[in-house]
């Protein structure tokens, strides 16, 4: 019998140990991303929050720690939007290897104008995509140093009914804010499809997993003061759309699965259980446009041409 199949089931509330390991969570300091950070330092591993907010890492720092006695928890200042800075924020982690990164943060928009980062890039494609895919250049050789580190890119459902277009990645032609959105969220999930293909044709101890949080919604989800307050309005408000989504606690944990799981593999999909919704994490198929190679390549080569300059 295989070790994969003798494993006791997956239990989200008693997660397997991680001393000596070091994880990143970009965007730890709150959101899902903090509840992703909350459940990893309760393994035993040191956990860096990536943020962009000292204050923001500060309060998410201090809630892990009341809820996780000798939590080792720290931050480290990340700004996806700052191509530039992110290969010193790299060197400031001072460590040697990196167990994994859950590339987490990002922003999302409900309104026009159109905005850009300082690099000239659309704000929701030049964070949430093209700010993860420079990082992880950075990263690589701290990750290829971990005897099996992970990269887990967290995408969107909302990514599921949304389609590239390779033509205007940067919405220049036609901005929609939740359409642009899901569509930065896409990018993401094909990056980490294709990134485990060249990982494995390179012979790489490093695996790329993609993972979503279903619906996740702020009311659904326990409070963390100062980081998250749920008002007891919000709470009862909220009771009947807990049918089909769930709380940002909840969807945590397929990133945090993807994570530590040993039966987790490169290039697979992890969601919720239920309609993909809401439920325990599970490996899904994966969808049939992000199963498409061809559109995963010349994202790969149009992000590369983009961001050549940041990642030297």
């Amino acid at each position: 019998m295989s070790s994969t199949s003798s494993a006791p089931p997956w239990n989200p509330r008693r997660l397997p140990g991680a001393d000596g390991r070091v994880f990143l969570v970009t965007g730890g300091n709150a959101g899902i991303g903090y509840f992703v950070a909350e459940q990893l330092s309760a393994t035993g591993a040191t956990v860096v929050l990536g943020s962009r907010n000292p204050a923001k890492a500060e309060a998410a720092q201090a809630s892990i720690r009341a809820r996780v006695p000798g939590a080792a928890v720290r931050a480290v200042r990340l700004d996806l939007a700052d191509l530039s800075s992110l290969g010193p924020a790299v060197e400031s982690l001072g460590v040697e290897r990196l167990d994994a990164v859950v590339h987490n943060a990002g922003v999302a928009l409900d309104d026009p104008p159109r905005q850009e980062t300082g690099d000239g890039h659309e704000l929701m494609f030049g964070t949430n995509h093209l700010g993860h895919f420079v990082l992880t250049r950075w990263l690589m050789p701290l990750l290829s140093a971990a005897p099996a580190a992970r990269v887990v890119t967290m995408g969107s459902f909302a990514a599921k009914s949304e389609r590239l277009d390779l033509d205007d990645l940067q919405s220049r032609k036609d901005y929609r804010p939740k359409r642009t959105y899901g569509r930065s969220k896409l990018a993401q999930m094909y990056f980490g499809v294709e990134l485990d293909r060249r990982l494995r044709a390179c012979g790489s101890t490093v695996a790329s997993v993609v993972v979503h949080p279903g619906g996740a919604l702020d009311s659904l989800t326990p409070s963390r003061p100062p980081v998250h307050v749920r008002t007891t309005g919000a709470r009862l408000g909220a009771a009947p759309a807990a049918l089909l989504l769930q709380g940002k606690h909840a969807g945590a944990r397929p990133a945090v699965r993807a994570v530590l799981d040993p039966a987790v593999r490169g290039g697979q999909l992890w969601g919720p259980r239920v309609f993909g919704l809401r439920g325990e994490p599970r490996r899904e198929p994966v969808w049939n446009h992000l199963a498409d190679p061809a559109v995963a390549a010349r994202l790969w080569e149009a992000s590369r041409d983009l961001t050549d300059d940041a990642a030297q």
